[in-house]
């Protein structure tokens, strides 16, 4: 608990309201008095947060989910001038990805303008079994989210240990022969893995540890945008 009472007891009447709730159910799962449950769940539909079916029973609102698609929004619009600045830096292109089940997708990017670089376009769709930004998006999750993908990865669970251990990724011709690349985590305000930042490029210009070169830049980067 937070130690605010009112913001304490809204949240345990939307939490007591996750599969639908009656009054009377909402003061057996809160153990609130009944008047108080039934204040603050007027006061949360009023602002959308719950909603009534049709039976009557009170159930989350829209606007839950309207906050939560937000949050990508906000990370967005904050990376795009911190990804300039890590291509920039480093000389090399960058990018920031999300996952989604098994699969990595690259939502925002700042491309190297010349030479020899490793484009990945915005929405391209890229696995989890292979890359430093998969192992970043692995590191941190429990054990049974990631032991059914290992066996299909081209790194093991010692590599995701080192990873958690010194807080960053790296990847040698793991997902594309010829391409390194140097990988962050980015974090909510509870600490959780949301995203993971990097730059790639080839082999030939970050050596065989990327890491060496590039790892400070990209976990900066990562902190900036951590805790939005």
């Amino acid at each position: 608990m937070s130690g605010v009472g009112v913001l304490d007891k809204a949240v345990t009447i939307l939490a007591a309201c996750v599969d639908g709730a009656s009054l009377a159910e909402l003061v057996e799962r809160t153990k609130l008095p009944r008047a108080t449950a039934h204040r603050l769940a007027q006061a949360l539909e009023i602002h959308r947060m719950l909603v009534r079916d049709a039976q009557g029973r009170w159930r989350p609102g829209p606007r839950l989910g309207e906050l939560a698609n937000a949050a990508p929004d906000i990370l967005l619009t904050a990376a795009e001038p911190i990804l300039t600045a890590l291509r920039d830096a480093t000389g090399e292109s960058a990018q920031l990805y999300l996952r989604r089940a098994d699969e990595r997708i690259c939502v925002a990017a700042a491309e190297r303008a010349s030479g020899l670089r490793d484009t990945v376009p915005i929405g391209a769709v890229l696995p989890m079994t292979a890359g430093s930004a998969a192992q970043v998006l692995l590191a941190w999750e429990p054990p049974e989210a990631v032991m059914p993908l290992l066996p299909r990865c081209k790194f093991t669970g010692r590599t995701l240990a080192e990873v958690r251990r010194r807080g960053w990724a790296q990847s040698v011709a793991e997902r594309e022969p010829g391409v390194a690349s140097v990988s962050a985590p980015i974090r909510d305000r509870t600490g959780r893995v949301i995203a993971s930042i990097s730059v790639s490029g080839p082999i030939e210009r970050l050596g065989r540890r990327p890491g060496d070169r590039h790892a400070m830049a990209v976990v900066r980067a990562g902190q900036r945008l951590s805790g939005l």
